[in-house]
């Protein structure tokens, strides 16, 4: 029987990679989108947001001295996660997180390709809470953007470029993690792009937020910039925009007052 071929090494710009080639759609406004489709079609995958959360990482930093700890929440197949560990060599470290399974053998394989050995990751889902959660599972041998699923269906779950059965019989059962279970001693970054799961995730991270007082970068367009900033500004952070994510530094941070741009 005849099998497709859809995971690929490819050379970027962020090193090594293995992606899926399928990683594509286009949407009904002709605008084309996937990790994957972009990396092979540009070199690179969104380069002006990984270069914002280097600035990030360099203030931090600058600010509380080096062992910096990064967390790539929704890390896809680690194109923050590779550029974060090269960049971070002998003063920083990542952990990256990843929900569904196929797409977490690619980030874990493409650690190992570029010898990050100061990156780890994970496979699981990040919540409100610790536990376990039913997910879909996509045609990974099929067009889609892959990047773009939703671990739960809602009212205006977004087309990724293929049908997802969210039937129970359909999902698989993953781990799910909150970010205060984890006890971490120290967190300088952490990116949220978790596909409208994001305040949830921030809902299990206040413990962290406010012990570690970490930047952060999360995705708004599915979430809803109100609901991210409800949760972040009562615990004294300042707010940024750019297009897709809402960046929120604390108040007492030396860089609150820095204009970055995306």
């Amino acid at each position: 029987m005849s099998r497709k071929t859809a995971f690929v090494l490819a050379a970027s710009d962020h090193g090594t990679l293995i992606v899926n080639r399928l990683d594509q759609w286009t949407n009904a406004r002709g605008a084309p989108f996937g990790v994957g489709s972009q990396i092979l079609e540009t070199g690179a995958y969104d380069p002006a947001e990984v270069d914002l959360v280097l600035q990030l990482l360099a203030r931090r930093r600058a600010g509380w001295g080096d062992g910096v700890v990064a967390m790539d929440c929704g890390a896809n197949i680690g194109v923050h996660t590779i550029a974060w560990a090269r960049a971070m060599q002998g003063w920083g470290s990542v952990i990256a997180i990843e929900a569904q399974e196929r797409i977490f053998y690619a980030l874990a394989g493409n650690i190992a390709l570029n010898n990050c050995f100061n990156a780890r990751a994970f496979h699981t889902a990040v919540g409100a809470a610790a536990g376990t959660m039913r997910i879909p599972v996509p045609d990974y041998q099929l067009p889609g953007s892959f990047g773009s699923l939703e671990l739960r269906a809602g009212p205006n779950t977004e087309n990724i470029g293929q049908a997802i059965d969210y039937s129970d019989a359909a999902m698989v059962e993953i781990r799910c993690t909150s970010i205060d279970a984890i006890g971490l001693q120290r967190l300088d970054m952490l990116k949220i792009d978790v596909e409208g799961m994001e305040a949830e995730v921030l809902d299990g991270a206040i413990r962290t937020l406010t012990r570690l007082r970490p930047t952060i970068m999360a995705e708004h367009i599915k979430s809803g910039w109100d609901a991210l900033a409800g949760r972040l500004l009562p615990l004294g952070y300042t707010l940024a925009r750019t297009p897709m994510n809402l960046i929120a530094i604390p108040a007492e941070s030396p860089h609150a007052g820095v204009k970055f741009a995306s």
